[in-house]
Parts: C-alpha cells; sequence; structure tokens
C-alpha cells in the first residue's frame, strides 16, 4: 500500500467529556487493516482511538492516532461455539441490537451503551453483578495489528501462556482492529429503583443488598443514605417478589434518573417492566446522552471483603466532595486472571464518582479521596481521574512485570507508548 493510499488524516480533537484535547499530530481514519498496517511502518508514535470516553491521556499519542470507527466489518455469529467475532470500530449499542434480533446476548454491559467495544475490553471497563466478571472477561480472541506492522491473532489455544494478559492492554500492543466474544442465549431483565436506603442498614447488610439481583447499583451523594438502588433482575431466575420497601428504602413510584433535578427520559426503563437486556443493562439509552454529558469521571476498585470499611472512609469525606459531586455509585464486580484488570483475582466493589466539571476542583480532591482508599489497596480504573502515585499503582499489579514483556515482544521500537504509559508502567 503507497502513502498516497492511506486515509488523509485529520486534527485529533477533543475527548467525550471535552476535558482533554489530543495532542496527536493527526487522526486516521483507516477502513481496511492493510491501511492500518502501512500508517504504523510508516509512524514512529501511534495510538488507537475508540469512543474517546477516557477521561485522561491514555489514547494520546506524541505521534498519530489511529481511529477504528471505520472497522466495522459485520459481525459473524458461531452459534455452536456461542461466539461473535466483530470489527474493532463496533459501539456496544450497535451490537447489542444486532445480537438481539438473532436471539443472542452478551452477559453484561455498562452503564452506557454509547462506548466501542474495543476501548471498554482494553480499559477492562464494567457492569455490575456479584458473579459478572467486567468485560473483557467475555473475550475469546483478540486480532491487532502490533508494532512491526504484523497481524496477530490471540486466542488461548495459541497463546495459553500469555492470553491473559492481552484483553487489558492499555493500547500497548498494537492497534486492535478485531474481537470474539462469549455470547449468550438473549433474556429478558425488570430493572426496579428504591429510594433513601439508610447507609447504616448498607454497612449491615451489603452482601444481601448487592445480591438482590443480576446486576445492581447504587447511587448516593454521601449525606448520611443512599439515594437510589437500581436492581435489575433477570426474567429467567427465581427470585422472591419485590414489595415496597428493601431493607428500609421504598419503592420509587416515578422513573427517576441517577443525577438529581435530571429528567430521566434519558434513562432505561424502571418500574419493573420487563425488557430486552440490552434495553435494560445500561444505566442510560442508546441515542440519548448518557450520564449529564458535562462531567468528569473517577473509579476506584477495593477487595468485596473491604466494602464496608471503603464505605466509611469515604462518609468521613462527605461534606468535602460533596459540593464538587454530581452523583456516586457503588456496584460490585467478580474476580477474573486477567493481568492488568483491575479485579484480577479479587471480587471488587467499585465505587466511581461523577464529578462537575471543573478539572482544577477534582485535582484537588482526588488525593484526599485516595488517602482514605489506600490503606485498603484501591486500584484506579485505568480510563478514568487519579492522581494516585504510579509507584503504588504499579505495585497493585503482580504480572506487571509479565505483561512489561509482551510490550517488548509486539511493541519492540516503542510505537504504541506514550506519556500515560510511561507514567504509570515505566514503559
Amino acid at each position: 500500500m503507497t502513502e498516497e493510499s492511506i486515509s488523509s488524516p485529520s486534527p485529533a480533537g477533543l475527548n467525550w467529556a471535552g476535558n482533554y484535547q489530543y495532542a496527536a499530530s493527526s487522526l486516521y481514519r483507516p477502513k481496511s487493516i492493510a491501511e492500518i498496517q502501512a500508517i504504523i511502518r510508516n509512524s514512529s508514535k501511534i495510538k488507537a482511538l475508540g469512543s474517546r470516553h477516557s477521561f485522561n491521556d491514555i489514547a494520546d499519542s506524541p505521534g498519530v492516532q489511529i481511529s477504528t470507527e471505520n472497522l466495522n466489518r459485520k459481525p459473524v455469529i458461531d452459534a455452536a461455539a456461542m461466539t461473535v467475532s466483530i470489527g474493532s470500530g463496533w459501539m456496544y449499542g450497535d451490537l447489542c441490537a444486532f445480537l438481539d434480533g438473532r436471539g443472542f446476548a452478551l452477559h453484561n454491559l455498562a452503564s452506557l451503551p454509547h462506548i466501542s467495544v474495543a476501548g471498554a475490553v482494553t480499559t477492562a471497563t464494567h457492569g455490575s453483578g456479584a458473579k459478572n466478571g467486567n468485560l473483557a472477561t467475555a473475550v475469546e480472541e483478540i486480532e491487532l495489528v502490533d508494532g512491526s506492522g504484523e497481524l496477530v491473532r490471540f486466542d488461548r489455544r495459541s497463546y495459553p501462556e500469555i492470553f491473559d494478559g492481552v484483553p487489558v492492554n492499555l493500547g500497548a500492543l498494537g492497534i486492535v482492529t478485531g474481537i470474539k466474544l462469549k455470547i449468550e442465549k438473549r433474556f429478558d431483565v425488570t430493572q426496579h429503583v428504591f429510594e433513601q436506603l439508610p447507609l447504616s442498614e448498607l454497612r449491615d447488610n451489603f452482601d444481601a443488598i448487592m445480591s438482590a439481583g443480576y446486576s445492581v447499583s447504587l447511587f448516593t451523594t454521601w449525606p448520611g443514605t443512599i439515594d437510589l438502588v437500581w436492581i435489575k433482575r433477570r426474567m429467567d431466575a427465581d427470585h422472591d417478589p419485590f414489595g415496597s420497601d428493601l431493607f428500609g428504602a421504598r419503592a420509587a413510584s416515578v422513573h427517576v434518573h441517577p443525577i438529581g433535578g435530571i429528567s430521566a427520559e434519558n434513562c432505561t426503563e424502571q418500574m419493573g417492566l420487563p425488557g430486552a437486556w440490552f434495553d435494560r443493562l445500561p444505566h442510560f439509552r442508546m441515542g440519548y446522552t448518557p450520564s449529564c454529558g458535562e462531567e468528569l469521571q473517577s473509579e476506584y476498585f477495593v477487595d468485596r471483603r473491604n466494602a464496608v470499611d471503603a464505605i466509611h472512609s469515604i462518609t468521613r469525606l462527605g461534606d468535602e466532595i460533596r459540593r464538587y459531586l454530581l452523583v456516586s455509585e457503588i456496584r460490585t464486580i467478580a474476580a477474573d486472571n486477567l493481568w492488568l484488570s483491575p479485579h484480577y483475582k479479587r471480587d471488587s466493589v467499585a465505587f466511581h464518582f461523577t464529578w462537575k466539571q471543573d478539572a482544577a476542583v477534582v485535582t484537588n480532591i482526588l488525593p484526599l479521596l485516595e488517602r482514605e482508599l489506600a490503606p485498603l489497596d484501591a486500584r484506579p480504573h485505568w480510563g478514568k481521574l487519579f492522581t494516585i502515585r504510579p509507584a503504588i499503582v504499579r505495585g497493585t499489579y503482580e504480572r506487571l512485570g509479565d505483561f512489561l514483556k509482551l510490550t517488548e515482544q509486539f511493541d519492540p521500537q516503542g510505537k504504541f507508548r506514550n506519556r500515560y504509559l510511561d507514567r504509570l508502567l515505566h514503559l
């Protein structure tokens, strides 16, 4: 492929939240693997860019960026193996509609369907559920173009010793061009919402509350109560019916948005009305603005056994963080074996913070929050804002050394390195 046949680049622009201006000199939108290979071979620094939903510089590059938006070849379902193979440009919302129309589903989804599958997988983005692993745990195969411009397909059979190091790769191994995911038969879900759960009840009954459904989310601004309990239940599982009270919280009588004062029209259906898995597991509907749009986000994961201690620690900061906080969400995620997953070998509780869009203020608040969570060995979400010292982050990942060997093998010239990776992983 000649340089003349490579798609014309455009300015890199801003991330989804508008808080970060990419420094990359240009952004390419290739439509083929061959074009990606040519760009990589002709460039010294490259990073992939998906739906731009990271809040930090993880997807930036001192050279060029490659958008995955046009890598959207038609999904291929293998009904015998129960897998679907897709190009890396697919968004969850579009893939879900495709699968559901053919009688299939994914095991779980994030709170919004507007994100790319590849970006979510490589950063270990997650949904909720005591028995549900993050979205990367559904990966059966990853196809990427490495630093030498070679197309590599990773699956557990071909790469049994290193496969668990590949799905959550932070963009350090190459440009992901395709993914094969595990699927299951489609299912329906109901979503019930309860209001004003006393924090004391959560502390005393944490496991019972977080196990009340297939996926459970708690929303609070830390005033001493949990404002909302969102419980998503699969219709194909046996459940005792809900009453009007859940550990002191009352059943909501109208649809609600996680953030107080915002219309619930952007949210998925509530009030216990059954609906398709992809139209209930996310909090927000495809085609509508997710969350509130103008916001910043941080998230930290602790061992589920330390959940109550973490709640106590964050509650102590309630007055200091509340004035800058739009809402905080608490979820659970099952343990996995993926080397750079924040849930590596530990069932986790996620504490998510949606902040008002004031970067200077949030940067000053995060160290206070992180200091409270430090004794609990908190791991930050790779794609959100945090100020934990890199050495501390590195110390929480026992397979980091093995992952660095993968980067040496598949990116020997450091083409996919950037400031983020150099800072956090010492690449």
